[in-house]
């Protein structure tokens, strides 16, 4: 063994049972600036891997004894930060083949030129480098504008327009998918504006009964109906001076639909069961996730309201469009859950980040935040790999088949993203997909999938 190198430029050990080649990759390595090691068979290596740092390992694939694809899948099973550098002097494509998938990143054919060389062991530290640039990017990028994380050009122009309409009073329209941060880009609105010392107030319109919508939204008078006992403020008369905020505004009735224009143009409202209107300074912030203009062509929506709340337009990008931002969102729950639960921060494999990074996230940035927070919770280990990824998650990577999947399997893993996605919740998953729940349970039992375990959902 040659250990005469001291730089700081790299750790490589080589690893071949010819001295000659041994000798002559230790010389030109270490003339390069690289710390070199030598051992001539993979005991060797591997003893000296579990007492040495070691940043590049040169291996040759046929040796007596144990063979170098068995030292790439040692390195690849026990260290993160190793990169492995194959050559040989017996080449065929399904050597170069098996190297390959095994785990290395370079592969020389003996006799290689000096140059060659050189160039193989350049371009496997700047692999490495990368990779640690970006673990290192994982936990120290910050939040980008008021706690909404994201560096892609999209988000970008999102927090562009954010920026620009709340210095107005106009209405503003969000649309996306569910889960995209639609309530934070409207606080993010609000906190941005001159109303931010006053209150926001989110309501979502979806989740309150329509005999009762009226009266949260406007108020009552005591005696008014059954259970009025007194006279109470709405939803708007908390908002004053401040801003309002009409989350899923494609769920309210067509009745309701005109109450809400004559607030948005006289800025007024009428209390349940009096005559009487109040002045209100309220700014309205709307949003949906369906396509308002579909519903007003076929009579489910206003025109009149959608051109009033459509004043202002924010689009906000699925998490499938964002990846940039996918390892950011990830540091950002990470440290968040790792905080509220009093757990270390875990880390994450490269092969983990990029099913993460790769996946479709129908959920959008809600699934992701689901997902990490029980990773952070459940994980036992310090480091996360894929087999502590979600099971959907792992057969949507592993069943990669192209266009040679039938429509029928693609509907039903979508299908299954979705359910997994919000946490088994049919009612929810139906709203998502665009089909009632009795559509979905019977897509599901022809799929093969009859649990009825969130039936109650």
């Amino acid at each position: 063994m040659n250990n005469k190198g001291i730089s700081e430029k790299g750790h490589i050990l080589v690893v071949d049972d010819s001295r000659d080649m041994l000798e002559v990759l230790h010389r030109n390595l270490t003339l390069q600036g690289y710390t070199t090691y030598t051992v001539s068979s993979v005991p060797e290596a591997v003893k000296m891997l579990g007492s040495t740092p070691i940043d590049l390992v040169i291996t040759d694939l046929k040796m007596p004894g144990v063979g170098g694809l068995e030292l790439i899948k040692h390195v690849r099973t026990n260290y993160k930060n190793i990169e492995v550098l194959v050559i040989t002097g017996y080449p065929s494509i399904q050597g170069a083949v098996d190297a390959v998938k095994t785990g290395a990143e370079e592969y020389l054919v003996k006799s290689f030129t000096d140059e060659e060389l050189y160039a193989a062991v350049e371009r496997a530290f700047s692999k490495l480098n990368m990779r640690r640039d970006n673990r290192v990017n994982l936990y120290f990028k910050k939040e980008t504008l008021q706690g909404i994380i994201g560096e892609s050009k999209a988000m970008q122009e999102v927090f562009d327009a954010i920026n620009k309409v709340s210095l107005t009073n106009a209405t503003v329209l969000i649309t996306g998918e569910s889960g995209t941060g639609k309530e934070l880009v409207a606080r993010a609105i609000h906190y941005s504006s001159p109303r931010a010392a006053y209150p926001f107030v989110p309501v979502n319109c979806g989740s309150i009964p329509e005999d009762l919508i009226e009266s949260e939204l406007f108020g009552h008078l005591k005696g008014t109906f059954t259970g009025a006992i007194d006279t109470r403020g709405g939803f708007f008369h908390t908002a004053d001076m401040g801003t309002i905020f009409l989350d899923e505004i494609s769920n309210t009735s067509l009745s309701m639909q005109i109450k809400l224009l004559r607030v948005l143009q006289d800025q007024e409202v009428y209390m349940v069961g009096s005559k009487k209107s109040q002045k209100v300074d309220v700014r309205v912030i709307a949003a949906t996730n369906v396509n308002l203009e579909k519903l007003v062509t076929k009579n489910e929506f206003r025109e009149d309201l959608f051109y009033r709340l459509n004043v202002l337009t924010i689009n906000l990008p699925p998490l499938r469009e964002r990846e940039d931002d996918i390892l950011l969102l990830i540091s950002h729950f990470v440290k968040k859950f790792a905080r509220e639960a009093s757990r270390p921060i875990p880390n994450f494999s490269d092969n983990a980040l990029r099913v993460l990074r790769d996946y479709h996230w129908p959920g959008n940035v809600r699934e992701l935040q689901n997902i990490i927070q029980r990773l952070v919770i459940m994980s036992e280990e310090k480091l996360i790999d894929v087999p502590d990824l979600p099971p959907i998650m792992r057969f949507s990577v592993l069943s990669g088949e192209g266009m040679k999947r039938t429509l029928a399997v693609v509907e039903t893993e979508y299908i299954l993203n979705v359910l997994a996605s919000v946490s088994g919740n049919k009612s929810h998953a139906a709203e998502i997909l665009g089909i009632d729940r009795k559509t979905l349970r019977e897509k599901l039992k022809k799929a093969g999938y009859s649990d009825t375990r969130n039936e109650e959902k």
